[in-house]
């Protein structure tokens, strides 16, 4: 029974907060409407309107409302020359602010009556209307109306020909410092005293308050008020037989009076309020006789609903019942619930903080590994630079194999593990896939010739020059297929095949297909096949070489860009990868990037290097190679020492090792850049997993080389600076 009270109750009150929202709207809402149609000259919707808002007021008691609308109607009357309607409606207006507190409204409904009287030739009820709202004016202490009421009054003098009086009341409202609010009268005044001036046959002063009144013109932009000007203007020049210029008034007259006529055809004849009152009225008597046969059915039903509330309250005293005891059971549920909750949150926080533990030991472990494999192929490399003797040779080549191969592997777990740790991001950069193919086949070629395979490569006309999507990731997906199959294939085929799939406007989906007739993979492994360090890839790689990682982070990679590989082979027929990429169709012209170009030795000779570097096998390493091409390099084993020694000693480049004892390597170069913008910052860093080349670039840092160093992009690297 509560829930059924609290729904009740909830119903009322949004039923309550809906009626009060719609009364204080309405008015506003009819305002609006009103306002519109009077700014788009649709005078009788702007009526229709204006009193619906009256009806609302009326029906809702809200006086202060209804005088302002009520005065709002009257106004629209005067200004259409319907006199009568509107004193009807500020005697009205004046009535209702009786009861209320005084405003200016009241003072212009006042006046406005003593306008509309003087109009109608009523010029002492004028008179009276317009002291009444002078008084008034001044108990209020309001001076901004003072001038409409001095006009109104100096209109009903020159109407009674007491011209000396009413120039006086026209020309103190010239003198009057231009405003908003007064410019209006001011062009006015100019004009009647004009006319005065005319009728006292003083042509002379006229024109120069018709010029005045012309000037004020611009201001106001009111047509009518500049055709009455330029009509007398002309009648001035007329008489004082100009007729060139008072031709040249009279036709702008009779241009404005066209115009204005225009206007005022397009607008619908004010009458039609009549029709208005007339279905207002009728549509009254209906809604009363509605009400009465709603009342009648509202008596019949009375009994009716008073059986149907017992039955109701029957009914839920039951179902309050039944809700009584499902809420014992629910709470039963709830609280099991509960446990499990905090059972599967416990898990997978676990989970969380152990996948967060294994990328951070594999982060730890790649980098600690990274650095004295540097040393191991930076030694590797120096030797074999030495000119070595032959029986030396064979095994340094050997060495270097296995370093190599050890940087592929802690590469490709690190790939593997990024993944996983969801910390890939896929860029959406504008490429050529043909172009990117093209280049695969031809870093490939070496590796098809040494194993004998027949390597072709089969593209789609139809496929879009550029593609939006990601190079790189498509890079290594399409490298580690086609490597895999030029490396189990001896003396056979490897086809490579890109062909347009669908395109619908902007997309594109491109299907890859590589093929091979290599040793082909048993039908147990293939589903194992892309699992990291499966038996199958280990038993095979031993024989024919790898790391048993690279169809893992195909599957990922593949699966991160929204496709998905699929897989048919046949052990001693070969193996088929295929696969489905969803591209968006970039139709700019794709931006030609330079390749880099390869160093030369003069470029590097005779430079100066700062290396910063705590490790001293690698100190020793990197002076090594940067010495072989005639490079001068100065030593310091942690940050604090390099900011100092850059502040007195310049170098042509400083190399940066990120892990420093001390401040570490970004902070030092954040330093560094205080005092010096120009000289080039290299980091130097086995790369972990919570490091990468954006965040370091953002420290001041150039470029970035990893360890351990590939020898030709070491150099590569540094020499780009010194072009």
């Amino acid at each position: 029974m509560k829930y059924c009270l609290f729904i009740v109750v909830c119903f009322l009150n949004s039923f309550l907060y809906s009626q009060a929202k719609k009364n204080t709207d309405s008015v506003t809402y009819y305002n609006k409407l009103a306002n519109s149609n009077l700014n788009n000259k649709k005078y009788n919707q702007a009526v229709i309107y204006t009193q619906k808002s009256i009806n609302y007021c009326e029906v809702n008691g809200k006086k202060e409302n209804l005088a302002n609308q009520t005065f709002k109607l009257g106004k629209i009357f005067y200004n259409k020359g319907k006199f009568e309607d509107a004193l009807k409606n500020f005697h009205k207006t004046v009535s209702l602010f009786d009861t209320l507190k005084p405003s200016c409204l009241k003072v212009l409904a006042l006046n406005y009556i003593g306008a509309a009287n003087s109009a109608k030739g009523d010029y002492k009820t004028a008179a009276v209307y317009y002291a009444k709202a002078e008084d008034l004016l001044k108990k209020l202490n309001i001076a901004d109306h003072a001038h409409a009421l001095d006009y109104q009054r100096a209109l009903a003098l020159k109407t009674n020909k007491d011209f000396v009086t009413a120039a006086n009341n026209f020309k103190r409202i010239t003198k009057q410092p231009d405003n908003p609010s007064i410019i209006k009268t001011k062009v006015d005044s100019y004009y009647q005293l004009g006319l005065i001036e005319t009728q006292l046959q003083r042509n002379d002063s006229a024109i120069i308050y018709f010029d005045k009144a012309l000037d004020y013109y611009a201001k106001i932009n009111d047509f009518q008020k500049k055709s009455k000007i330029v009509l007398a203007i002309s009648q001035y020049y007329k008489q004082k037989k100009n007729y060139d210029l008072a031709y040249s008034y009279l036709d702008e007259h009779y241009q404005l009076e066209n115009y204005i006529l225009k206007l005022k055809n397009a607008k619908v004849d004010l009458n039609e309020f009549e029709k208005f009152k007339k279905n207002q009225s009728l549509n009254n008597t209906i809604k009363r006789e509605s009400e009465e046969k709603i009342q009648m059915k509202t008596y019949r039903y009375s009994k009716l609903v008073s059986i149907l509330a017992i039955a109701l309250i029957s009914i839920l005293s039951l179902l309050s019942l039944a809700l009584y005891k499902n809420n014992i059971i629910r709470n039963q549920n709830n609280l099991l619930l509960r446990e499990k909750n905090k059972e599967l949150i416990l898990a997978k926080n676990k989970a969380e903080k152990a996948s967060k533990a294994r990328s951070e030991f594999l982060s730890t472990v790649s980098h600690e590994l990274r650095t004295p494999l540097n040393a191991i192929n930076g030694i590797t490399h120096l030797l074999l630079e030495d000119n070595p003797k032959k029986n030396q040779l064979k095994y340094l080549e050997s060495l270097k194999f296995s370093g190599n191969y050890l940087t592929t592997f802690i590469n490709e777990i690190l790939e593997v593990n990024k993944i996983d740790s969801t910390k890939v991001e896929i860029e959406n950069i504008s490429f050529n896939l043909k172009e990117l193919l093209f280049n695969i086949q031809s870093s490939l070629k070496e590796l098809a010739t040494a194993n004998k395979n027949y390597f072709n490569l089969e593209i789609d006309k139809s496929i879009p020059d550029n593609l939006m999507g990601d190079p790189t990731k498509l890079s290594q997906i399409i490298l580690n297929l086609i490597n895999n199959a030029l490396k189990f294939t001896q003396n056979g085929h490897v086809n490579v095949i890109a062909k347009l799939y669908s395109q619908e406007e902007e997309n594109a989906t491109v299907y890859f297909e590589i093929v091979d007739t290599g040793i082909g993979i048993p039908e147990d492994k293939l589903q194992s096949v892309f699992e990291s360090f499966s038996q199958g890839s280990i038993e095979v790689n031993r024989k024919y070489g790898g790391t048993g990682l690279g169809l893992t982070i195909v599957k990922k990679l593949i699966e991160l860009l929204g496709g998905e590989i699929k897989l048919k082979s046949e052990v001693g027929k070969g193996s088929t990868f295929t696969f489905k990429l969803n591209f968006k169709i970039n139709n700019e012209p794709l931006e030609v990037i330079e390749e880099a170009k390869p160093y030369s030795d003069k470029q590097l000779k005779h430079k100066s290097i700062l290396l910063i570097e705590d490790n001293k096998i690698n100190q020793m390493i990197t002076r090594k190679m940067l010495e072989n091409k005639n490079i001068s390099c100065e030593i310091v084993d942690n940050g604090e020492e390099a900011v100092e020694l850059l502040k007195i000693k310049r170098f042509d480049m400083v190399l940066m090792d990120v892990h420093l004892p001390g401040i570490n390597g970004t902070t030092a170069t954040k330093l560094i850049r205080e005092f010096d913008k120009t000289t080039p910052i290299i980091a130097l860093t086995a790369i972990s997993l919570d490091e990468n080349r954006d965040m370091l670039l953002s420290f001041g840092m150039n470029d970035v080389i990893t360890k351990p160093f590939v020898p030709d992009e070491f150099y590569t690297t540094i020499a780009k600076f010194f072009d």
